[in-house]
C-alpha cells in the first residue's frame, strides 16, 4: 500500500483524494494540508487522514510515501523542492513551477539525487483517445507526420482568466502533448490573432498557436475559450499516406425530433475523467515497491514553461520565437 501526503486541498486536491480513496486500488491517503485549514481539517476529518500546518510537514511526515501537490501555483516549488530532499516521489499538477527558472531549480535538484523523483500532471498522455492516436502514429498507419492541426475550446474561463492564460495554463496541454506525441522538443512558436469574439470580453479571444516541432513537423493550436457549446478538445495528425484523429466527443448518439446529436462534455472534468484515474493509478503502481515515476518528469514540466514563456513573447510581439533548451540531463534522455 502507498501512503500518500496530499498538499492542497481545493478542488482538484479533493477530486485526487476521491479517485485515490474510492476508486483506484493499492493507495491510502494519510496526511492532508492546506493553506485553509478548516477545508484541510474537514477533508482530513472525512477521510481519516493526519492534518498538519504546512506541506512541508506533510513531507516530514513518516507515515507518508509519496506527495501530491495540488497547491496553489506559486507553491509547487518549494513543495516538490522539499520532497526531493526529504527523497519521497512527488506527483506536482500542472505547472511544476511558474517560471521556467524555478523549473530549471527542480530539475537540478532532481537530477543531483541520480533518479527520479518527480511526475506532473499532464493528464492527456493517459487519455485513451491520445494513446490510440499515438499507438496509430508510432506503427506508421499514416506514414511519416507532417502536420498536426489541435482545437482547444472552452465553453468559458472565469473572470480572472488573463490573455496569456490562453497560453499558459490552456495551451500549455497541447504544448505536453505534442513533445509527447512525436518524441521531438518544440524549436519555434508564432501566435496569430484572428477577429476578436465578442463573449472575450476583455481577452484576445480566439488565437492560432502554432508550433514548429524540431523535426520540421508544424502542429497549430485554435484557442477558443469562451465558445459557448462546451469543451471541444479536437486533434488530427496529417501523414504522408493518410490521417488519424481523436474521435467522437461522446459515446453517445441521440437521434430525436428528426435530428442527430452528440452531446459535447461541459468541462476538462468531464472530458478526461478516466485519464485523471489512470494517470495517478499508473503512477501508484510505478512506485510499488520503491519504483520510481515514469509519467511526464520534471523535463518535460521545464520543457512546457520555456515554450510556454516563448509563446506568450510571440503573442505580444506578433514575432517567430525561437526556443532555446539546454542540453537535456541523460536522466531524462527519452520522453515520458
Amino acid at each position: 500500500m502507498l501512503n500518500v501526503g496530499v498538499i492542497g486541498t481545493g478542488m482538484i486536491g479533493q477530486d485526487h483524494i476521491r479517485r485515490m480513496t474510492t476508486v483506484l486500488s493499492g493507495v491510502a491517503v494519510t496526511a492532508v494540508s492546506d493553506v485553509d485549514s478548516a477545508i484541510a481539517a474537514d477533508v482530513g476529518g472525512r477521510i481519516g487522514a493526519a492534518v498538519h500546518a504546512s506541506g512541508e510537514d506533510v513531507v516530514a511526515d513518516p507515515a507518508v510515501d509519496a506527495v501530491l501537490v495540488c497547491s496553489w501555483g506559486p507553491t509547487h516549488e518549494q513543495y516538490v523542492l522539499a520532497a526531493i530532499a526529504a527523497g519521497k516521489p512527488v506527483f506536482c499538477e500542472k505547472p511544476l513551477a511558474t517560471t521556467q527558472e524555478a523549473c530549471l531549480r527542480i530539475v537540478e535538484a532532481e537530477t543531483a539525487t541520480g533518479g527520479r523523483l518527480v511526475q506532473v500532471g499532464y493528464m492527456r498522455r493517459f487519455d485513451f483517445a491520445y494513446r490510440q492516436l499515438k499507438q496509430a502514429l508510432d506503427a506508421g498507419d499514416i506514414g511519416a507526420p507532417l502536420m498536426m492541426h489541435c482545437a482547444h475550446r472552452n465553453a468559458s474561463v472565469p473572470s480572472f482568466y488573463q490573455k496569456e492564460m490562453a497560453i499558459t495554463d490552456t495551451a500549455v496541454h497541447e504544448i505536453d502533448m505534442v513533445r509527447w506525441m512525436f518524441g521531438e522538443e518544440i524549436a519555434a512558436a508564432r501566435v496569430l490573432v484572428p477577429k476578436k469574439s465578442r463573449n472575450g470580453n476583455d481577452l484576445q479571444d480566439p488565437l492560432l498557436l502554432i508550433l514548429e516541432m524540431a523535426d520540421g513537423v508544424i502542429v497549430d493550436v485554435e484557442l477558443s475559450v469562451n465558445i459557448r457549446y462546451g469543451y471541444d478538445i479536437r486533434g488530427e495528425i496529417v501523414g504522408e499516406n493518410g490521417t488519424a484523429a481523436l474521435g467522437s466527443l461522446s459515446p453517445l448518439e441521440v437521434r430525436s425530433s428528426g435530428r442527430l446529436s452528440t452531446p459535447v462534455p461541459a468541462d476538462w472534468r468531464e472530458r478526461f475523467l478516466a485519464a485523471y484515474d489512470i494517470e495517478i493509478q499508473e503512477w501508484v503502481h510505478a512506485l510499488a515497491g520503491g519504483g520510481r515515476p515514469l509519467g511526464p518528469s520534471a523535463w518535460d514540466g521545464y520543457a512546457a514553461a520555456v515554450v510556454s514563456d516563448a509563446a506568450v513573447e510571440a503573442l505580444r510581439t506578433g514575432e517567430r520565437v525561437a526556443v532555446t533548451l539546454p542540453e537535456k540531463p541523460k536522466l531524462y534522455e527519452v520522453l515520458g
